[in-house]
């Protein structure tokens, strides 16, 4: 190790969240470039360097640091070159240049002190003598606390975050109860404050520690599983084997008695909300989100009153005009949508949703209606901008993102609201299966009453990747007009892909053989053969088959472990797809290597992550914010000096990552059913042998098979198929909405 002493001239790159910095430090003219991680420092600073030289092959020699120590000025030259580095606002070179002349070696004491003295220098008023004091009594009070922080390993942009909420509170709530910031600061969840908790000697059995836990495993049940309550015994028994630490004699025990006597306590401080005769446990922003969503429904499903004779005319014209002839449930889904305040159209592949919707616009068109269309992802609006010939928005955007996160409710802030209402006589919903409650609420609060509110998807695909079941609830619960299309038109009748997912979704057996033009079976009976065929699909014969790209065809999954889950079969894809070479970098991200090239998936939504749209020569000309749980895309380039990561995703959005956000993503060579749902592919490829019942089921299957656009494989066993087509098991998911919705009707 090596050491020597220096100024921070200049700080080239600083990643906020983790400290890592580069930066160009100075001594007696001659300039080092030091890379590290500093929990605060600021440009002229004085610091002690601890590391070694080290050669990067693009930026040339530098100095990796280890440890760096603040040492205070120690000639009046120092003192002046940090005052006037900027360190310190409101005093510039020319004002430091004074203080020092005029105080000499005791200037630092002069600031901390005797700050007042400060209005003895020309051009400083007592005022601002105050305010530089404060501000520099400021400094020391942040650098402390994040320096005490730091011993907890939180980062030094959350770091800052929680000294903004409690100033010099914080010692004491680390001491007495680090189980609040899990309450107060967004980015904290139990976890890292059990963790703190530990460090600091909170007591296992605390009521403070069981109570931030019965929240977290409401939290987490609604985050990982969908879930928008909990039943009350479910609930104590996850919190126990969250909780119960190693059985040692001097650590008492959690009893069922305790998580109880919490959760009324928990009711009583409405944080939760227990249903008396249920015992169903929301936390209290799932039952108020749910609850708002039944009354803003009702309030929409205004009964219109036209003349029946004048909409079947408008509705041959529709007809004629668009040389189309409507089955009598496509009728009826138009007439409804004219009636209706809230209308629910489902049907599965192949049943005329599309011209369902196409000849609803047709109809609002011709009566100067404005119309608004939208879909959860941006995949799904591109395939419904294409479909319709009108703009589809994400409903993220037609919403107006703006960026800013707001509680635990996982919900994003949007600037159409009920202040700022959406301006339109008809909105059109697609895939809407995919709408979770919080986005749900969101698009209800952002509608007039009087608007026509059209929900359009498929209600046997899986249910939303977050919280709650928003489609299925508000069809079981009879309280709005839902029309079911079930013909399947001729040209889709010539497609094996929409007849089997038909035969799948009523439980009958389907026909599996390797000779069909767009629903491939190839028998496989272990593992590494199937692996195998897997390839050669991607990389060799679907990408011709099918006019696309390899990266565009998608492998899909049942489950995350085991031989043939994505965990697997992602590494051995990228092995093969986009293996390692010189002058390709690559960096690890927990088990996996990410590498320039490689196909990821972002896993969580993020909607203060910016964005822009590139021009083919790279020129910017649209940005925005917001990237959502299940946008694909290809990894551009890894920056090691800048820590930073690019990537395009399928929609165009090119996104800059910092290493530590790098947590957000996966490979995505493979990708589970779950997060498939919504997006079309060219091609799926579906390895199938073994795997949990509750995962191998008719449901899964189904939403599989539905997500091929032109040509879908089978890699594996005919009786594993076949018994998925009779398992109807399916993983319960808890949602009250559709007892909200009936107890206000």
């Amino acid at each position: 190790m090596e050491t020597f002493k220096a100024y921070v001239d200049r700080i080239i790159y600083r990643n906020e969240d983790n400290g890592y910095t580069v930066l160009s430090a100075e001594e007696n003219g001659c300039e080092t470039v030091c890379v590290g991680v500093f929990q605060f420092i600021e440009e002229g600073e004085y610091l002690n360097f601890t590391g070694e030289f080290v050669f990067h092959p693009t930026y040339g020699e530098q100095f990796k640091v280890d440890h760096a120590e603040l040492i205070a000025p120690e000639d009046v030259y120092a003192i002046e070159r940090y005052l006037g580095s900027g360190a310190i606002k409101g005093i510039g070179q020319v004002t430091a240049h004074r203080i020092v002349e005029k105080f000499g070696e005791d200037t630092l004491r002069i600031l901390d002190e005797e700050p007042e003295r400060l209005a003895e220098i020309k051009g400083i008023t007592l005022l601002r003598a105050q305010e530089i004091a404060a501000q520099q009594e400021e400094k020391k009070d942040l650098r402390k606390a994040l320096m005490f922080l730091g011993e907890f390993n939180i980062s030094n942009k959350m770091a800052v975050k929680i000294y903004a909420q409690y100033r010099d509170r914080i010692y004491q709530i680390i001491r007495e109860n680090p189980y609040q910031l899990a309450d107060d600061i967004l980015g904290i969840g139990f976890k890292k404050a059990d963790e703190i908790a530990f460090h600091a000697g909170i007591a296992p059995n605390s009521d403070f520690r069981i109570r931030s836990c019965i929240l977290h495993e409401l939290v987490s049940a609604a985050s990982s599983e969908g879930h928008v309550f909990l039943p009350e015994e479910i609930l104590i028994q996850r919190t126990l084997m969250t909780l119960q630490p190693p059985i040692v004699d001097d650590i008492p025990m959690i009893e069922e008695s305790d998580i109880r006597r919490n959760i009324m306590d928990l009711a009583i401080e409405r944080k939760i909300v227990v249903k008396n005769d249920t015992r169903n446990i929301y936390y209290n922003a799932y039952y108020y989100t749910e609850a708002g969503i039944a009354r803003m429904l009702h309030q929409l499903n205004l009964k219109g009153e036209t003349d029946e004779r004048e909409i079947e005319e408008k509705i041959r014209h529709v007809e004629e005009s668009e040389q189309i002839t409507l089955d009598d449930l496509q009728k009826e889904a138009v007439r409804q949508a004219v009636n209706a305040g809230v209308l629910v159209i489902t049907g599965g592949p192949g049943t005329g949703k599309t011209t369902t919707i196409n000849s609803i616009i047709k109809y609002f068109q011709e009566d100067y209606k404005e119309i608004l269309l939208a879909a959860p992802t941006g995949r799904a609006a591109k395939r419904m901008t294409e479909a319709t010939g009108w703009e589809a928005k994400t409903i993220h955007r037609m919403l107006d993102l703006s960026g800013e996160l707001t509680d635990t409710s996982e919900g994003a802030r949007f600037d159409r609201n009920e202040d700022n209402p959406l301006e339109a006589d008809v909105i059109i919903i697609d895939e809407m299966s995919m709408v979770d409650m919080f986005l749900m609420s969101a698009l209800l609060r952002a509608i007039r009453p009087g608007t026509r509110l059209i929900l359009v998807g498929d209600v046997d695909q899986l249910p939303s990747v977050g919280a709650g079941n928003v489609l299925k609830d508000i069809i079981d619960s009879g309280c709005f007009n839902t029309v079911k299309l079930s013909k399947i038109f001729r040209q889709a009748e010539e497609s094996d892909i929409v007849m089997n997912a038909h035969k799948i979704n009523r439980g009958e057996e389907i026909e599996l053989r390797p000779d069909s033009h767009d629903f491939i079976f190839i028998k496989r009976d272990n593992p590494q053969s199937i692996l195998s065929a897997v390839l050669g699909l991607v990389r060799d014969k679907l990408p011709a088959y099918v006019k696309a790209d390899a990266s565009e065809v998608q492998v899909l999954a049942p489950a995350k472990k085991g031989a043939l889950g994505i965990n697997f079969m992602n590494k051995f894809l990228q092995e093969n797809l986009n293996p390692a070479r010189p002058g390709k970098k690559e960096i690890p991200v927990g088990d996996d290597m990410f590498r320039e090239g490689d196909k990821v998936m972002h896993i969580k939504n993020n909607y203060n992550l910016e964005w822009e749209m590139r021009t083919k020569t790279g020129f910017a000309y649209d940005a925005g914010k917001g990237i959502f749980n299940g946008d694909i895309g290809v990894i551009e380039k890894i920056n090691e000096h800048t820590q930073m990561v690019g990537v395009c995703f399928d929609d165009g959005k090119h996104v800059i990552y910092s290493f530590d956000q790098l947590e957000e993503l996966v490979l995505a060579y493979a990708v589970t059913i779950h997060k498939s749902q919504g997006s079309e592919y060219p091609a799926v490829v579906l390895p199938l042998l073994t795997g949990p019942e509750l995962l191998m089921n008719r449901n899964i299957l189904y939403t599989a098979v539905t997500r091929a656009k032109t040509c879908v494989c089978i890699v594996g066993s005919e009786e594993t198929v076949k018994r998925m087509i009779r398992n109807i098991r399916e993983m319960t998911r808890y949602s009250g909405l559709k007892d909200q919705l009936i107890s206000l009707s």
